[in-house]
């Protein structure tokens, strides 16, 4: 796909499956990327190879959203969503959807690349 080949290749991933998909996710970084784990949805242990973290000097870290609130970003946290809410309650805060049948993907990318919808 030429599509994805003007984009750099990601410094951050992010995975909530856990199992094989940590490896998947760690395949994609650039040289000194990081993963965050932060979900086991599967259930299974995180299988990696040796070579990503020798080879491309890659990092894999682990995030517990529970002892962060407890930590004393708990307090930065609380204000941060309360200020999220009062941009939704003002209305100032809003997001647009619109489901598009598997079937037209490529409409949906193509609507979401121009930032097109029906609802604008």
């Amino acid at each position: 796909m030429k599509c994805l080949s003007n984009i750099p290749e990601p410094a951050l991933g992010f995975n909530c499956v856990g199992g094989n998909a940590a490896s998947l996710v760690l395949k994609f970084l650039r040289q000194g990327g990081t993963t965050v784990t932060y979900g086991g949805m599967s259930k299974k242990p995180i299988n990696v190879s040796t070579s990503p973290f020798i080879f491309k000097d890659l990092s894999l870290r682990g995030f517990w959203l529970q002892k962060w609130l407890s930590a004393d970003k708990a307090e930065e946290c609380r204000h941060m969503v309360d200020y999220l809410l009062c941009l939704a309650q003002e209305r100032k805060l809003k997001y647009e959807m619109e489901l598009v049948p598997f079937d037209n993907f490529h409409t949906a990318l193509d609507m979401g690349n121009l930032g097109v919808s029906q609802n604008k």
